[in-house]
């Protein structure tokens, strides 16, 4: 390597498509290389691709094109990381509202499981009263049949229709229970990949962080169960 001369290298560093990290790694390894990387149009040329939108510095100014290179670096880096604080902010405030909300859904549930075992003990009182008039019929005299017979049909509700409204009433509320344990199970299935994806962005602050679909996310749990039955397999 000492053979060749600095223009050899300086052509190297040109086109080799060094990045930032490329030349502060190769910077350290010789004082010939730490001279050679620290060069003002190599930084130039970096800070012209990694920060397009931002204006070239003029040549006359007194800052290098590494220091400036450094401080713009600083700064976008200070933008991701307010982003990705603003981003956790975001998806604590999703996992609290889905937890909010899978509370309301239980609640919602036990209501609706208590009027339908009320329901259920009413329909069964019903048909139990029913039953019993109708064996009664079988030895009460007329003259207490046609009786009996009017105070029903004096009744505001009559039978039939109270019948008919206990079974609608039961009908309505097992269509409720199962269109909640639906909902329940997708908010669920919502907060499982709320907090993968808090997760994610916790281990990795300065990734882009795209939200993942229900599909990943299963894909993703059943990657994480064959990774542990395999390494299962070869502890035994």
């Amino acid at each position: 390597m000492s053979v060749l001369p600095d223009e050899l290298w300086r052509r190297v560093f040109e086109i080799g498509g060094f990045s930032y990290k490329d030349l502060c790694c190769v910077s350290i390894t010789c004082r010939r290389f730490h001279r050679l990387s620290d060069e003002d149009h190599l930084w130039s040329h970096l800070l012209s691709s990694d920060f397009p939108l931002v204006p070239p510095h003029p040549s006359s100014s007194s800052i290098t094109s590494k220091s400036l290179y450094k401080l713009r670096f600083e700064r976008d880096r200070d933008k991701k990381i307010a982003a990705h604080q603003r981003a956790l902010l975001r998806k604590e405030s999703q996992i609290i509202e889905h937890l909010r909300k899978l509370r309301d859904m239980e609640s919602r549930l036990a209501q609706e499981t208590h009027k339908m075992r009320a329901t259920l003990v009413d329909l069964s009182n019903f048909h139990q009263v029913r039953q019993a008039s109708l064996a009664l019929n079988v030895w009460q005299p007329e003259i207490i049949r046609g009786r009996q017979k009017q105070i029903v049909e004096q009744r505001v509700v009559p039978t039939e229709s109270r019948l008919h409204a206990l079974e609608m009433e039961l009908r309505l509320c097992k269509q409720q229970i199962s269109g909640l344990e639906k909902a329940y199970k997708d908010e669920k299935q919502r907060l499982a990949l709320a907090e993968e994806e808090l997760q994610s962005m916790r281990y990795h602050p300065l990734r882009d962080h795209k939200p993942l679909s229900l599909g990943d996310a299963q894909f993703t749990s059943k990657s994480k169960k064959l990774k542990r039955f395999h390494g299962q397999g070869r502890k035994s």
